[in-house]
C-alpha cells in the first residue's frame, strides 16, 4: 500500500475528524546550518502508525537547486505488512496559507511518482501536514513532526 494511500485516508480522516544533524541556530534572522531532521508519527486507519522521517537539505533563502529532502515512511503493526517508503526530491518555500498570508509552507516534490507533501513551519521546531490548498486539519496535533537535534 502506498503512502499516498494512506495519507489520503488520513486526509480523510483529519476531514472528518474535526532534520537536523546539527543544529539550526539563527543569527540575526540568518540560518546558519543547512540541514534539518523531522520525525513524527501520523494516524493510520489500517495500522498503529506511519512513522515519517525527513530531512530537508538547504536553507529557506538558498537556491532551489540546492534544496533537497529526504522522506521515509514506516508503517506499525499493518496486517498487509508493507515494506518501508523512500521518497526523494526537491522543496520549496511557499508563503501564505488562507488563515495566515505570512505563514511559510513547504513543499515537497518527489521525484518520480509520488504526491507533492506540504507542510506548514509551526516554529523552527515543528512541521505540520496540511492539505495541498494549503489549509490545517481539525486534528493537527497529530499530523506534527519534531525537530531532531544534532546528538539524536
Amino acid at each position: 500500500m502506498q503512502i499516498r494511500t494512506l495519507l489520503a485516508g488520513t486526509f480523510m480522516l483529519a476531514s472528518l475528524a474535526g532534520c537536523a544533524t546539527g543544529q539550526m541556530d539563527q543569527t540575526d534572522g540568518e540560518v546558519i546550518d543547512q540541514m534539518a531532521h523531522y520525525e513524527g508519527t501520523l494516524p493510520c486507519r489500517n495500522c498503529a502508525g506511519i512513522d515519517i522521517d525527513v530531512e530537508l537539505d538547504g536553507t529557506e533563502d538558498g537556491a532551489a537547486a540546492d534544496r533537497t529532502f529526504n522522506l521515509n515512511a514506516s508503517y506499525r503493526e499493518h496486517p498487509q505488512n508493507p515494506p518501508d517508503e523512500t521518497y526523494t526530491g526537491q522543496w520549496s518555500v511557499l508563503t501564505g496559507t488562507p488563515v495566515d498570508p505570512e505563514a511559510t509552507v513547504y513543499e515537497l516534490t518527489p521525484q518520480g511518482e509520488g504526491q507533492i507533501y506540504y507542510f506548514l513551519k509551526i516554529d523552527p521546531n515543528t512541521l505540520e501536514l496540511i492539505d495541498p490548498q494549503r489549509r490545517r486539519f481539525q486534528n493537527r496535533d497529530m499530523l506534527q513532526l519534531k525537530r531532531q537535534s544534532a546528538s539524536q
